[in-house]
């Protein structure tokens, strides 16, 4: 169990700034609508008050000590401080200066950590930016029911909560991580996770009642048009790579206004590479979206299905964490205004 790897995670930051004694929750991405809206948008309203899902595990500072306590005890009396995030799936403790410990809240986010020990430093030194992976793997104890783990800590903040200083340079250092990534040999890779396994058509019910559940949130006609627009395309035949599969602003780290690693491989597989598409419309405008392009230089129906795929990611998660999680639904919200601005642009 004393497994060692390095590096880590700060999954979506501002750290709280009381070590906490009593009861607190941090989290982690916003992958997760989509495997919950999957059962029919709204499946939220279900949760308990103050969780974000149905089925969510209590996570707080006392269980974390226990945990470590039983399993770690070498870090047991460094400080423990809740980070607080806009994160979804996770909660997160900052563990002294240099560590951090991230535990699944919901099922469906277990085994990210056995899959980033396992993959990510077999891919981090193909990459530009930096990239976590587990220094440890805790088992379930105390009542517990799933495996977590202990990371390096990285300074900075989410691109949620963060001011990137220049634009342009990122869009540019993005497109070099997103080439970087797509190159590494696939061979034997294992599958995106959930739903970034999906064919755009496999979405189209959904997203369709989400529209008409929208109206009057968005432009219907131009959200209907636009993923219309995309329901026409062929079908990807390509070759699968490697893709995070979500690359959105929560899942970026800025630190002193620049963007210096990607966190979060909960979806990390071989796949379609219109997944990581997604950050031209998370965080760019449409003049550094053209700067990105031109870097990746992906091909038109990579292009416009990725622009599908954020639409439909948009429209899950907005009304999924939209009471629940305000900041991630105003990522959702962004996505999707940028995709329809692209829509009507390209119309002329």
């Amino acid at each position: 169990m004393d497994q060692i790897k390095k590096t880590s995670d700060s999954d979506r930051l501002e750290v709280v700034a009381e070590a906490e004694a009593e009861a607190g929750a941090g989290a982690e991405a916003g992958a997760d609508a989509e495997a919950g809206a999957g059962a029919g948008a709204g499946a939220g309203s279900e949760a308990e008050a103050g969780s974000l899902h149905a089925g969510e595990v209590r996570v707080d500072a006392a269980l974390v000590k226990r945990l470590l306590a039983g399993q770690f005890p070498q870090w047991v009396e460094l400080p423990l401080v809740r980070v607080k995030s806009t994160g979804t799936d996770n909660a997160i403790y900052r563990l002294g200066d240099e560590l951090s410990v991230r535990l699944p809240r919901i099922e469906s986010a277990t085994g990210q950590a056995e899959k980033e020990l396992h993959w990510l430093p077999k891919l981090a030194p193909y990459l530009p930016l930096a990239i976590p992976t587990p220094i440890a793997i805790g088992e379930p104890a105390e009542g517990y029911p799933w495996q977590w783990a202990v990371y390096r800590w990285f300074s900075g903040v989410d691109a949620i909560v963060g001011r990137i200083d220049n634009l342009a340079e990122a869009a540019k250092a993005m497109a070099q991580f997103v080439a970087a990534l797509h190159r590494i040999d696939p061979t034997g890779g294992p599958l995106p996770a959930g739903s970034r396994r999906d064919k755009l058509a496999m979405r189209d019910e959904l997203v369709l009642k989400i529209i008409a559940d929208m109206h009057g949130e968005i432009d219907h006609e131009a959200a209907a048009d636009a993923w219309s627009a995309a329901m026409k395309l062929p079908e990807w035949q390509g070759e699968p790579v490697w893709i995070h599969g979500d690359l959105h602003a929560g899942n970026l780290l800025i630190d002193e206004g620049r963007l210096t690693a990607v966190i979060d491989f909960g979806c990390i597989g071989v796949g379609d590479p219109a997944y990581d598409m997604l950050f031209a419309w998370s965080i760019l405008d449409a003049q550094t979206r053209e700067i990105f392009r031109a870097e990746l230089q992906p091909d038109e129906q990579t292009w416009v299905r990725g622009k599908g795929f954020a639409l439909s990611m948009g429209l899950i998660a907005y009304p999924y964490y939209k009471e629940s999680n305000p900041l991630f639904a105003g990522v959702a919200k962004r996505i999707i205004d940028e995709v329809l601005a692209d829509y009507r642009s390209s119309l002329g």
